[in-house]
C-alpha cells in the first residue's frame, strides 16, 4: 500500500536539499552532485540516474525526478500550450517506469525536473506535476508550479482546478524562459572555453553569453549566434561602443578612438581595435558570419 506520509518526507527533504545546493552553487548543478544526492536516516538518496524517469530505492511507488538529456531536441520539449511534453520510456505505455509516472499523476505527487544544458550540468525545476498522459503520442504533459504549492489538495473542484491550471501554465512559461537563458549561457561559455572572446578574461562569475543578433523567438539556444564576453565588453557590445566584422575583427567606434580618458578606455576598449576575437575551436560552433554582418551593419549605423 502506498505510504503517502513516508513518500512526502522524502520529497520534502529533496526539495530543501536542492534549494540549499542552488543557493551554494547557482542554479546550474553538476550531475555528480545530483547523482550523489543526500542521506536521509542513514540511506543515500540520489536525485537522478541513468534513465530519465528515476525512482530511488527509498521510494516504493513513484519517481522522484524526470530528466531531459543535454543533447535532446529542445524545440520538441514544449508544446503550444507552453507545457512540457515528456516522452515515455520506450514505446510500451505500460513499461514499469511509465506506470510509475502515471501513478504520480494519479496521486498528484510533486517531482523534480532536471534539464540538461550541457553534458554533466543541469538546471533543476520543482515542483513539477504530471498533468496529462497521451498514450497514443507516447508522451506525458508536465507543468511546473509555484514553490508555495508543492502539495496540492487531493480534493478536486472545478474552480480550483482552473486556477491551478492557469498558474501552472504561467509558471512553466517562466521556467521555460529560464531554461533557455541558462542553456544558451552554458553552451556559449563552454564553446569559448570559459573566457571572454575579446580580452580572454577567465573568471566565470563575470562572464556572460551575449547574443550577436537578438534572439526574440526563444527557440533552441544557438551557440553560433553567441559570444562569451566579460561584463565590461558585453555592455560595450550591446551599446555599440564596439562591433565585430564578419571576418571576426573588432572595430571600436571612431569617436571613442579619439577620446582621451583613463586606463579602462585605453586598455579595455581602444586597445581592442583591429584585434581578432578568440573563437571556439570547433568550426561548427564559431560565430555565424551572416549574423555578424547583420550586427555589424547595426553597429555602423549606431
Amino acid at each position: 500500500m502506498f505510504d503517502r506520509t513516508a513518500d512526502k518526507t522524502v520529497r520534502n527533504f529533496a526539495f530543501e536539499w536542492l534549494k540549499a545546493q542552488v543557493a551554494s552553487h547557482g542554479d546550474v548543478l553538476p550531475r555528480t552532485l545530483l547523482a550523489e544526492g543526500f542521506t536521509l536516516r542513514g540511506v543515500r538518496v540520489p536525485l537522478l540516474g541513468p534513465q530519465g524517469i528515476f525512482k530511488p530505492r527509498v521510494l516504493s511507488d513513484a519517481p522522484l525526478s524526470i530528466t531531459t538529456a543535454p543533447n535532446g531536441p529542445y524545440d520538441d520539449a514544449f508544446g503550444p500550450n507552453d507545457l512540457l511534453r515528456y516522452r515515455y520510456r520506450g514505446t510500451d505505455p505500460d513499461h514499469p517506469e511509465n506506470r510509475r509516472l502515471r501513478f504520480a499523476m494519479q496521486e498528484r505527487l510533486p517531482l523534480v525536473y532536471f534539464h540538461g544544458v550541457i553534458p554533466g550540468r543541469y538546471v533543476a525545476a520543482w515542483p513539477v506535476f504530471v498533468v496529462g498522459d497521451d498514450r497514443g503520442g507516447l508522451t506525458f504533459t508536465i507543468a511546473v508550479d509555484d514553490a508555495r504549492h508543492v502539495w496540492p489538495s487531493t480534493r478536486r473542484r472545478a474552480a480550483r482546478d482552473d486556477t491551478e491550471a492557469a498558474r501552472r501554465q504561467y509558471t512553466t512559461m517562466a521556467v521555460r524562459q529560464r531554461l533557455h537563458q541558462r542553456a544558451f549561457r552554458e553552451r556559449v561559455l563552454d564553446a569559448y572555453r570559459h573566457q571572454c572572446a575579446f580580452c580572454r578574461f577567465r573568471h566565470e562569475e563575470l562572464l556572460d553569453a551575449a547574443h550577436i543578433v537578438p534572439d526574440a523567438d526563444e527557440g533552441e539556444p544557438v551557440v553560433t549566434n553567441g559570444l562569451a564576453l566579460c561584463k565590461l565588453h558585453h555592455a560595450a557590445f550591446d551599446r555599440y561602443f564596439l562591433g565585430v566584422r564578419p571576418d571576426y575583427v573588432v572595430q571600436v567606434r571612431p569617436d571613442l578612438l579619439d577620446e582621451a580618458d583613463g586606463p579602462t578606455l585605453v586598455h579595455g576598449i581602444q586597445a581592442l581595435h583591429g584585434t581578432r576575437i578568440s573563437m571556439p575551436r570547433r568550426p561548427t560552433l564559431q560565430p555565424d558570419q551572416h549574423s555578424l554582418k547583420i550586427r555589424y551593419e547595426i553597429f555602423r549605423r549606431a
